[in-house]
C-alpha cells in the first residue's frame, strides 16, 4: 500500500461576491479534486487547535500528523530544521523576512512582506552583508529561499510579542516597532537592518527602477526546536517529503522523512509542478508515503488578487493533483488525503482559523457520490473531525 498526502496551501476562503456568492474553490475548475471528493469520504477538520495562531506551522503540523498543542514549539525552528541548522538548548530561532517597509508618510508602513518576492541568489547576497555587519557570537543569519530566512539568537528574547508581516499587508507597522519588554530587543535588531540594506546595490538599484526595496529584515515565529516522533517509530513506515518552504521540509526532517530539493520550486505561481509531481513519483518508489505541499494558492491570498488565487488553484488541480494520480493508478493499492491547512481569505490577506475541507479516499473503495471539493460541498455531508492530526492516523489505519 502507498499513501499520499496532497497539501494546497491557503486554498480555503469565503464566499465572494463577484463570484456569484461563490468560493474561489467553488469557482475554480477542479475536475481532479471534485474526483476525490466524489469517490472518497469528503469531510471538515479543525488544523488550528484553540489558543493557537491560524499559521501555516500549525495547520500544516496537524495535516502531517502531529497535534500542535503538544509538539508546537514555533515556526522557525521547524524551518531551521529543514536548512540543517541545529539548535543548541539556549538558541531561539527566529523568522527573518526580507521586507518592504514605506517610510514616506506619517507611519511606517508594511509595503511588501516578501520584499517583491525577492529572488533567492540576491536575497543570499543581502543576508551575508547583514551577517557581516550584524552578526556576533549570540546572532547568526542564515540564508534561505526567497524573502524566506532565518536568525539564531542565543538566548533571545522568546517572549517577543512578534506579528507575521503578511498579517500587516499595507498596514502600519508603528505600534509593533514601539512595543517594549522583550519586542524592544527585536524591534532594535529590525531598526539596525535600515542602515545596512539602504546601502546595498540590489536595493540602490530597485530604488532607481522604481521596484520593491528589501529595506528591513522582520523578525517573528520564534521558537525551542521541537522533538516529534517519527514516522518509523509510530507507523514503522518509510517517506518523502516535496515542497517548496523551508516550513515542509523542516517538518518533513523532524518527522524523519527525506526531503527533495526540486529546481524552480519557488512557493509562487510560477512554481515547477512537474518537477514536483515527478520527485513525489520517485519517492514512492523507495517509499511507503509522500507527502506534497503546494504554497501558491497561499501566496495569491496574501496577495489579494482573485485572478492568481483561481490560477493557483487551477493549476494544483491540472498540473499536481491529475498527474500525481495518473502516476499513482500505475503503483498498486494506494490511499491519499487531500487537504488545504486553513483559509487565507483575499478580503483578510492573511490566515484565518475556519474548519478545513478534506478528502480521504482509497483506491480500493471508491463511493462515487457525485461531490465536489470546496467549503460548502464538505460542511453539508456532516463529517466533522476536530483534531486534523488524526486524519494520518485514518489515511494509513483507515
Amino acid at each position: 500500500m502507498k499513501y499520499l498526502v496532497i497539501i494546497g496551501d491557503g486554498m480555503g476562503d469565503r464566499p465572494r461576491p463577484e463570484l456569484g456568492g461563490q468560493t474561489v474553490l467553488q469557482a475554480a475548475a477542479t475536475p481532479h479534486m471534485d474526483r476525490l471528493a466524489s469517490e472518497g469520504r469528503l469531510g471538515l477538520t479543525q488544523t488550528i487547535p484553540e489558543g493557537k495562531e491560524p499559521g501555516s506551522d500549525t495547520a500544516n503540523m496537524s495535516l502531517m500528523g502531529f497535534d500542535p498543542a503538544l509538539y508546537h514549539t514555533g515556526r522557525s525552528p521547524i524551518e531551521a530544521a529543514a536548512m540543517g541548522v541545529e539548535l543548541a538548548p539556549d538558541e531561539v530561532a527566529f523568522r527573518c523576512n526580507l521586507v518592504t517597509l514605506d517610510h514616506s508618510g506619517p507611519a511606517v508602513v508594511m509595503a511588501d512582506y516578501s520584499a517583491g518576492h525577492i529572488t533567492t541568489e540576491p536575497a543570499g547576497q543581502i543576508i551575508a552583508a547583514l551577517q557581516e555587519r550584524l552578526g556576533t557570537a549570540e546572532l547568526r543569519f542564515h540564508p534561505g529561499v526567497s524573502y524566506r530566512h532565518l536568525l539564531v539568537w542565543k538566548n533571545g528574547p522568546l517572549g517577543a510579542e512578534t506579528v507575521p508581516p503578511h498579517d500587516r499587508t499595507t498596514q502600519p507597522v508603528d505600534d509593533i516597532l514601539g512595543r517594549q519588554g522583550d519586542m524592544a530587543l527585536v524591534n532594535d535588531l529590525v531598526r539596525a537592518s535600515w542602515p545596512v540594506l539602504a546601502e546595498l546595490e540590489y536595493n540602490r538599484k530597485q530604488r532607481r527602477q522604481g521596484r520593491p526595496e528589501a529595506n528591513s529584515i522582520w523578525l517573528w515565529g520564534q521558537g525551542t526546536r521541537p522533538r516529534l516522533p517519527t514516522y518509523g517509530e509510530r507507523f514503522g513506515l518509510s517517506g518523502v517529503v516535496v515542497a517548496a518552504v523551508d516550513l515542509i521540509k523542516g517538518l518533513g526532517v523532524l518527522a524523519g522523512l527525506e526531503t527533495v530539493e526540486v529546481p524552480g520550486a519557488t512557493g509562487d505561481l510560477h512554481t515547477n509542478h512537474a518537477g514536483k509531481v515527478a520527485a513525489v513519483l520517485e519517492g514512492l518508489r523507495r517509499h511507503d508515503l509522500a507527502i506534497i505541499h503546494v504554497e501558491a494558492p497561499d501566496e495569491a491570498g496574501h496577495s489579494g488578487i482573485l485572478a492568481d488565487k483561481l490560477k493557483a488553484i487551477e493549476d494544483f488541480d491540472a498540473k499536481v493533483v491529475g498527474p500525481l494520480m495518473a502516476g499513482l493508478a500505475e503503483m498498486g493499492p494506494h490511499r491519499v488525503l487531500l487537504a488545504t491547512d486553513h483559509y487565507t481569505p483575499l478580503e483578510e490577506r492573511t490566515h484565518t482559523r475556519e474548519p478545513v475541507p478534506f478528502v480521504l479516499w482509497d483506491s480500493q473503495d471508491r463511493t462515487g457520490q457525485g461531490l465536489s471539493y470546496d467549503e460548502p460541498t464538505a460542511e453539508a455531508q456532516g463529517v466533522w473531525l476536530p483534531q486534523a492530526h488524526h486524519l494520518v492516523e485514518q489515511l494509513i489505519h483507515r
